[in-house]
């Protein structure tokens, strides 16, 4: 069968990317073969393409997050059946539980080939059915950004109604965030640094708004709209140039999901405003299979939908990324396969 492939060179970067022609075995004993129709792009996507955090050692199919039908099944499966809709998982051997897995080693699109080809063969428990009313391209941004999300409020945080979300800019895990808060009846709070963006953030239920480029001292700002108590939860994704903000904002004893480094991997962090508010910092890298498929029911029952800005042919994966680089997007990037 034709599997159009794109890898990227050892090394990383848009010059070492080409497009080639594989094979794809049929599938064996529990596995399946699925014909890829979209994936989604993520920071992490963004690094292992460009050579951010030092590129990759070999020869790589990139992208985590793909999406598309099952084509075919091995002996022993009973969970999917040809022409099913299915979705990737960030970790393909992690089931359920608590995490045992540490780094990227596992990961497609890093540690091993992901999705970018139109076909692949793998175990279908790296798989789960994606929500029914989805197409492919909104399936594929939820093994990384949506399921980031869902792990950060309702597995580490607990999330409650009438409870308070801090959420940071209008990428795809601030977006989801903003959405599964309000299905659970939250309050969110939402930092940008641009007016339009924050409207728009606005007409999606966000409760109160605020400009961080214009308010420095954006943490204390979001600490009095909650009446000086500070909120329940951020969803931290800049990094240690937003980290001390975020201690600011949130409450004695909140949680904070510390999920990207957008503002980079290394920085100084005050530890005394963590010991004296005693507040519960975890990291969050993606979640397991068990809680992709709770959020997909999740999904369904709520009707969310995922914003996509933007979707580009598979053959245009380095254009897509450039305007990733732009940062003019709102919600997710997508590729057509």
């Amino acid at each position: 069968m034709s599997n159009q492939t794109i890898v990227v060179g050892a090394g990383s970067g848009y010059d070492k990317v080409r497009i080639e022609q594989q094979d794809v075995p049929a599938p064996g004993p529990g596995e399946i073969t699925v014909r890829l129709r979209a994936n989604s792009l993520n920071f992490h996507d963004y690094a292992v393409v460009t050579g951010l955090w030092g590129g990759v050692a070999e020869d790589r199919i990139p992208m985590a997050d793909g999406a598309g039908e099952v084509e075919a099944v091995g002996d022993g499966v009973r969970e999917f059946a040809v022409g099913d809709h299915v979705v990737s998982t960030f970790f393909p051997t992690w089931h359920d539980g608590e995490a045992e897995v540490e780094g990227f080693d596992t990961v497609p699109g890093d540690g091993i080939d992901g999705y970018a080809r139109e076909r692949v063969t793998r175990s279908a428990e790296a798989f789960t059915r994606s929500p029914s009313n989805y197409t492919h391209a909104q399936a594929s941004t939820l093994t990384t950004a949506g399921l980031t999300a869902w792990r950060a409020l309702m597995e580490d945080g607990g999330l409650q109604p009438g409870e308070t979300v801090l959420i940071q800019g209008t990428g795809g895990v601030s977006i989801f965030a903003l959405q599964f808060a309000k299905s659970c009846g939250a309050t969110v709070i939402a930092t940008s640094s641009r007016d339009d963006k924050l409207e728009r953030l606005r007409a999606m239920g966000a409760d109160h708004l605020v400009n961080y480029k214009r308010d420095a001292e954006w943490g204390q700002t979001v600490r009095d709209i909650t009446g000086g108590r500070g909120v329940d939860h951020v969803i931290e994704v800049g990094g240690p140039d937003t980290l001390a903000q975020s201690m600011t904002a949130v409450r004695v004893g909140g949680h904070i999901a510390v999920i990207g480094v957008l503002t980079g991997v290394a920085g100084e962090v005050s530890m005394m405003p963590m010991l004296a508010k005693q507040i519960r910092l975890q990291g969050v890298l993606v979640g397991n299979r068990r809680q992709q498929q709770d959020m997909v029911r999740a999904i369904e029952a709520n009707g969310i939908e995922p914003v996509i800005d933007k979707q580009f042919p598979l053959n245009e994966l380095a254009d897509a990324f450039r305007y990733q680089e732009t940062n003019q997007h709102f919600g997710k990037i997508c590729l057509d396969l």
